[in-house]
């Protein structure tokens, strides 16, 4: 693959050669000199001779293939498809006429593309990287509204007691209830200058893909913390509450009491969620013993440890402030997220024009709530500005 990347890169770059050649024709109203032209054939051969030489290549592939597994040969395929899709979205953007096979080539729309799955599929995985959050939870990739059936024994569960023979046995029993995940709509927008597209060096295909993960990190972090009303709820709607006797300081022991509510078997996958400057309070904090309950430890996730589990630093978890919901903590997988299963992102070549940048918008239909309660737990300043008595 290695090779091929090498040659299809190679050709890229006498193909955009030649369209400066005659885009710069163009501009000074003249014909090709007698240089250029000479240059214009030469770099003409030489993307012929690679063309050959790739086909070449796959022809000899194409016989390799016929003595490998299936399984292999899907994935080969899979990767040429991919690397032929993000070639096709890179020429699109640059505006190259693109001479990629027809399965690959974009969909056109009256002001753009709809790009190709692979690169919505990358911009995804950049996603589940960066944030943490939305990659422990708990997805469900549906369109439409999602029903999710749990046990409920909050107002009786089932329970065995002495009976006596001939008389009938007490029933108890708990609840079947449901949680519904809808899907909210959202976009986002990454304009890229065309000063960067016209640098043949610059790298379009990850830039937009960085840009637009990191737009959608912080979106999709917010709400599934802090949510939006009558939207996503997120975590916002925790019944598991712990309030802090102050509004402006958090205890050691508010912080047990806090980890205490989540029950044994659900600690090993709990983490804590904070504002930095709520970890850098935290860290003032010392048991009795004089030793500081946060740590810093080179074998967790983040770097730190309080009493025994990672510490995440989120800008979208409030500060210390009366009746700010200041931590979270808990077992991730209690959260439910449904994102509907195709992610629609389109280039915009048209749209700004006028602004010398062409733009990329992506939309997507998620929602995000507690399906465990027992999983998770937050921690709430006292609402008065006063501190604890």
């Amino acid at each position: 693959m290695d090779k091929f990347k090498k040659l299809r890169e190679e050709r890229e770059a006498h193909k955009r050669k030649l369209q400066e050649m005659l885009d710069k024709a163009e501009t000074e109203e003249r014909a090709l000199t007698d240089a250029e032209s000479e240059e214009f054939d030469q770099l003409e051969a030489k993307i012929k001779g690679i063309d050959r030489t790739i086909k070449a290549e796959e022809r000899a592939r194409g016989l390799s293939l016929n003595v490998i597994s299936n399984e292999k040969r899907e994935e080969l395929q899979a990767e040429e498809r991919a690397a032929a899709e993000e070639r096709a979205f890179e020429d699109y953007i640059r505006g190259v006429v693109s001479e990629e096979r027809a399965d690959v080539n974009l969909t056109k729309g009256d002001n753009g593309a709809v790009i190709p799955s692979s690169i919505a599929n990358k911009i995804i995985e950049k996603v589940e990287d960066i944030c943490p959050i939305y990659q422990m939870a708990e997805h469900y990739n549906v369109g439409g509204t999602l029903s999710i059936p749990y046990y409920d024994e909050t107002d009786g569960a089932i329970e065995m007691a002495y009976a006596t023979e001939f008389e009938d046995l007490i029933s108890t029993s708990g609840k079947f209830k449901s949680i519904e995940l809808k899907g909210f709509l959202a976009g986002v927008l990454t304009k890229i200058s065309k000063s960067l597209i016209n640098n043949s060096h610059f790298n379009i295909t990850n830039y937009v893909i960085n840009k637009m993960a990191k737009a959608i990190v912080r979106w999709i972090e917010k709400e599934c913390l802090n949510g939006t009303k009558d939207k996503i709820d997120g975590i916002s709607k925790a019944k598991q509450v712990v309030t802090a006797a102050a509004a402006d300081k958090i205890t050691g022991d508010e912080l047990i009491e806090l980890q205490e509510t989540i029950p044994d078997v659900y600690q090993p996958g709990c983490i804590w969620i904070m504002n930095k400057a709520t970890r850098t309070a935290i860290r003032k904090l010392k048991d009795n013993d004089g030793n500081y309950l946060l740590n810093k430890d080179m074998t967790a996730k983040w770097g730190y440890t309080l009493l025994g589990a990672p510490v995440y630093c989120s800008d979208q978890v409030s500060k210390m402030a009366a009746g700010a919901t200041t931590i979270i903590y808990g077992d991730m997988t209690g959260l439910a997220v449904k994102i509907s299963e195709d992610m629609n992102i389109e280039v915009l070549r048209e749209k700004f024009a006028t602004q010398h940048a062409v733009g990329a918008v992506g939309w997507l239909e998620m929602d995000a709530k507690i399906q465990d309660e027992q999983k998770i737990a937050v921690l709430k300043m006292k609402a008065s500005t006063q501190s604890g008595t």
